[in-house]
């Protein structure tokens, strides 16, 4: 599993963070980072959830 961040539509509003912190982070900068793309298969069910409820739909998971 790998975390695709569509950063033209990000609008760093901290969703994902709160759901996934080992994964996501907006930082100071107020812009969102990846800590990881390729988290454990473990999380995939709150970065499902992340995906999901992301306002703006800017994140995906692609599975390879």
């Amino acid at each position: 599993m790998r975390v695709v961040v569509d950063y033209t539509l990000c609008e760093s509003n901290a969703v994902c963070m709160r759901l996934v912190p080992e994964v996501f982070e907006v930082r100071d900068d107020d812009r969102l980072y990846l800590k990881t793309e390729r988290p454990p298969a473990s999380l995939r069910p709150r970065v499902e959830e992340a995906v999901r409820r992301c306002p703006k739909q800017a994140l995906s998971i692609v599975d390879d």
